[in-house]
């Protein structure tokens, strides 16, 4: 072979390597064309969809047609109802018991009573300790306080370590200790010494707390999980209009419905165990929803092998952590320092996440970065979740106001032998009967002429509707010190069994408006933690979201010294400001996140799987 015939076959070769590797040019518009790329171009991996034959023949939705078609939600299959059942039993536990602790810790023994029960006509307010409203609204907070705190303990170890099936298991397990030491408490011969009857019930408290924690945080991620579909589909109805299958608003649907299942606890809860301790006594009120909780394991048992199960990622939130502190040093460059304290911070010219994203770093990456591109994407959205639930703790305020005080303000108007903690149940007879209208009238409505009441604005209008719910209790408690005969000190008048002549059932109006508002706020909330955390990090920013209601008990400690005559007009009117001023909050620091709403639903799955740990799916053997 001469030099000729080298230098021919050369130029061959490089013509056809420059034939097959685009130029620079070209892969700048094809990274242009990928990035402008409409949701039906691009890859949704999700739930195994793409590997069955199904996914062959679905067909998605271009940009133009997620604009312009109508978006419905998509079908409900029976194991989603069985976990909402298991959800049922455990808030019909905890409302049934919770709904007598103001009467339980506020409340003296009824004359003759030694169970807290009525025996005659001389008192119409069952008792127990007598240890007063202040006393009763503390511990109601503590209690909602510590029971959305250990979410987050309860979402570290289901994350990393023991998967969702397990910790709910285990956490089932310790409330159940809890509800048995909130018996042991109740009984007339612990009653009796009064100190000794709080010690016992403090424990159960703490001990019940705990479990409910680990429960909550877990359970609303399990049943949004059972629909496998994340990918919004183009379906044609028989009328032959074309809709879209949208999983956001599928989501939406089964929170709806598994707020639903907890009102239904809620209320079956309330209602018995309210007439168990008129008639029986406390200890039976705090006994029957520890043997209707019992049926929670049993269905998570018997149905384990149905559930589609998340399986924990080991070192996840290892790496979450590392991810922002790496974006923190690349975003910013700490120029002064005196005594180890930075005083001077340059932000630098990148993106705060794009700057360490794998792709971005290639070969400088650190070793300990072994997720995709996808996980980054999703790490930022759901601190953008964590980010909007900062505003949640003055929503919570106004809720709290219905585990306690409102139930306080029942027991000096005229109850005609209604009990003062029956009133409360109109919250949850609310969200029964509302939550199908907005479901299958509301929701559908506003879509069908166009009106897109996205998450964020519903949420918005949850704020001003618990503010307007706060205003009616405002002007229920002047309207109670104006005309009881015992003026600003209405509660002294109980002592007498003296009420203000205002009938109780004024106060449905206040719970009606609370059921309202959280169908708006409370229920988004879960489905807007669901839909913006990261696969792996599901429980974590579910229990954020959890947790905004602990701070909003801290919150509420510091106004326990209102919780009182002759100062509960300010308490209401406070806790109402506060909710319109967090509403207003909400909007104006959120409303440019809510025009992002469809690009965060249709990110791009990560397939980042952490270490590989498997306890959910061993929960299945």
């Amino acid at each position: 072979m001469n030099q000729a015939d080298t230098v021919e076959i050369g130029d061959a070769i490089a013509a056809q390597k420059n034939a097959q590797l685009p130029n620079e040019k070209d892969i700048i518009a094809r990274e242009a064309s990928i990035s402008e790329a409409p949701p039906s171009t691009k890859e949704y991996p999700s739930g195994g969809e793409d590997h069955d034959g199904e996914a062959l023949q679905k067909i998605y939705p271009t940009a133009e047609e997620m604009h312009t078609l109508r978006r419905v939600a998509g079908p409900m299959n029976w194991i989603t109802f069985s976990v909402a059942f298991v959800e049922l039993c455990e808030r019909f536990s905890y409302y049934g018991t919770t709904a007598v602790f103001v009467n339980f810790i506020q409340q003296p023994l009824p004359p003759g009573s030694s169970a807290g029960n009525l025996v005659n006509d001389e008192s119409d307010v069952p008792g127990a300790l007598g240890m007063g409203q202040q006393a009763s609204t503390g511990l109601t907070l503590f209690n909602s306080f510590w029971s959305y705190v250990m979410p987050l303990l309860g979402a570290f170890i289901a994350d990393q370590y023991l998967g969702r099936f397990r910790t709910i298991m285990i956490s089932i397990g310790f409330a159940l200790v809890g509800h048995v030491i909130l018996i042991v408490s109740a009984i007339p011969q612990v009653i009796s010494n009064p100190n000794g009857a709080i010690g016992c019930f403090a424990v159960g408290l703490i001990i019940m707390g705990m479990g409910t924690g680990g429960f909550k945080s877990n359970i609303s991620a399990l049943i949004a999980e059972q629909y496998p579909d994340e990918r919004p589909v183009i379906k044609t109805l028989p009328s032959g209009e074309r809709v879209i299958i949208d999983p956001a608003a599928t989501v939406a649907r089964v929170y709806l419905y598994f707020y639903l299942c907890i009102n239904v606890g809620s209320l079956t809860g309330q209602i018995s165990m309210v007439y168990a301790e008129r008639g029986v006594g406390f200890w039976l009120s705090f006994l029957l929803p520890t043997i209707m909780f019992c049926l929670s394991p049993l269905v998570l048992y018997f149905c384990r092998n149905k559930y589609h199960l998340v399986p924990p990622t080991g070192s996840v939130y290892t790496q979450a952590y590392r991810l922002i502190r790496e974006a923190c040093r690349k975003h910013w460059t700490v120029k002064h320092k005196i005594a180890g304290i930075p005083l001077v911070i340059k932000k630098n010219d990148t993106h705060f996440w794009n700057a360490v994203k794998p792709t971005t770093l290639g070969e400088s990456r650190p070793t300990w970065m072994t997720f995709d591109d996808e996980w980054v994407d999703e790490v930022a959205r759901g601190l953008k979740a964590c980010r909007v639930f900062l505003w949640y703790p003055l929503y919570w305020l106004a809720y709290n106001q219905m585990l306690n005080n409102l139930t306080s303000q029942a027991a000096t108007m005229e109850l005609n032998g209604v009990p003062n903690d029956i009133i409360n149940n109109f919250n949850p007879l609310a969200l029964i009967i509302f939550i199908p209208i907005f479901d299958r009238l509301l929701y559908p409505g506003l879509r069908r002429i166009g009106i897109n009441f996205t998450p964020l604005k519903r949420i918005t209008a949850g704020f001003f509707v618990a503010g307007a719910g706060m205003i009616v209790a405002t002007v229920t408690q002047h309207y109670i010190y104006k005309m009881n005969p015992c003026g600003k000190h209405a509660n002294d008048c109980l002592e007498e069994s003296i009420h203000t002549p205002i009938s109780v059932w004024v106060q449905a109006l206040t719970y009606i408006l609370g059921g309202i508002s959280e169908i708006l706020a409370s229920v988004t909330s879960l489905e807007y933690a669901f839909t913006k955390a990261p696969k792996n990090m599901r429980s974590l920013v579910q229990a954020v979201s959890l947790f905004m209601n602990a701070f909003s008990s801290a919150i509420g400690q510091a106004l326990v010294p209102l919780a009182n005559d002759p100062l509960l007009v300010w308490n209401y009117a406070v806790v109402a400001i506060l909710a319109f001023v967090g509403g207003i909050g909400f909007w104006l620091s959120n409303y440019k996140l809510d025009r992002q709403e469809d690009e965060l639903n249709t990110l791009k799955q990560s397939r980042f799987e952490g270490s590989g740990l498997r306890g959910d799916e061993e929960a299945r053997s």
